[in-house]
């Protein structure tokens, strides 16, 4: 892989004020972010991207390639925590296992709008209709995680509350203001564009910048969590998105996605949930440990994604769109 490509992704903005909010925790600096900050910050980000998103839609129309973007989408949030929580059971009981293979087959925005970043950095186009994409494969994987846990739980006094679970799931904050966003985006087009252009393009690259300085400091606090997940988690947390890219990769391939749009579905497949999935997993699995499935997700695999990753999977798009 060309090394540059690493090195670019490295020396964007936003990647570094996440190293600069790591390092804050490192050297013990007494940097802080006052907790409704990123909160606003992350909802920020998801309105404007989701209305980018629907914009884009409007132009492209529903195509033959939105339909079958959207079904692999689908696909693929279902199928990945089926077969990474019978890797899990290796090593972990069926309550963690389900809770983990639930957070990997979820998605990451803030990896999603790094990667956008990353695109528009090297001059590479890509489809405003993947957010849609973005929004469909947030959900599922709570749903599967559960059915999961009640396939092969033992215990029959354990009840499960389904309708708390799918207000969880399909209507939390991320996925309820992207969805509107990008709906809102469809309706207004490209003069909703114009009016809100200085506003969802003007600042974004500004407050991704901040938004990843707090990444920085929660991941760097999330390190010591390690320790209580042992090596088989690490392996998993760096191994399972590279092959999650990898059948996104050629999902991508078969159906014929321009090359932007297929690192951006990679990047999807490979990223896990550090805040929809654990909120949902602390509400309806209270027998998982919390510190595996987060710790995992935004120690190892949210920092190897947006450093290693992204190029990574690009060298791979390089390699089969020849």
């Amino acid at each position: 892989m060309d090394g540059s490509l690493i090195v670019s992704n490295i020396l964007n903005p936003p990647v570094l004020f996440f190293f600069l909010g790591m390092s804050a925790v490192f050297v013990k600096s007494d940097l802080e972010i006052p907790a409704p900050v990123p909160k606003l910050l992350s909802l920020y980000l998801l309105l404007a991207i989701g209305f980018k998103g629907g914009v884009e839609l409007a132009k492209s129309g529903v195509t033959q390639a939105v339909v079958l973007t959207l079904l692999a989408a689908m696909l693929m949030a279902c199928f990945v925590p089926i077969y990474t929580f019978f890797i899990l059971r290796l090593k972990l009981d069926h309550y963690d296992s389900a809770a983990i293979a639930a957070t990997y087959g979820s998605i990451s925005a803030v990896t999603f709008i790094t990667a956008s970043a990353f695109l528009t950095e090297l001059g590479i186009d890509f489809d405003g209709y993947m957010v849609a994409a973005l929004a469909l494969m947030e959900s599922p994987a709570i749903i599967i995680g559960l059915i999961l846990v009640n396939l092969f739980t033992t215990d029959s006094n354990r009840e499960v509350a389904w309708s708390e679970v799918l207000q969880e799931a399909f209507l939390n904050s991320s996925v309820f203001l992207l969805v509107g966003s990008l709906l809102i985006g469809i309706l207004t087009g490209e003069h909703g564009w114009q009016v809100m252009e200085p506003f969802t393009q003007g600042m974004f690259y500004g407050v991704l910048a901040f938004f990843l300085l707090d990444m920085g400091l929660v991941a760097a606090r999330r390190i010591k969590d390690l320790q209580k997940t042992g090596v088989f988690l690490i392996f998993f947390a760096i191994l399972i998105p590279i092959l999650n890219a990898a059948i996104g990769l050629s999902i991508a391939k078969f159906i014929g996605m321009p090359q932007g749009d297929a690192l951006l579905f990679a990047v999807l497949c490979a990223s896990a949930s550090y805040i929809a999935v654990p909120a949902a997993m602390r509400l309806t699995v209270p027998e998982a440990n919390p510190s595996l499935y987060v710790s995992t997700a935004l120690a190892v695999t949210f920092p190897f994604n947006i450093i290693v990753g992204i190029p990574l999977y690009l060298y791979g798009i390089e390699l089969l769109w020849r």
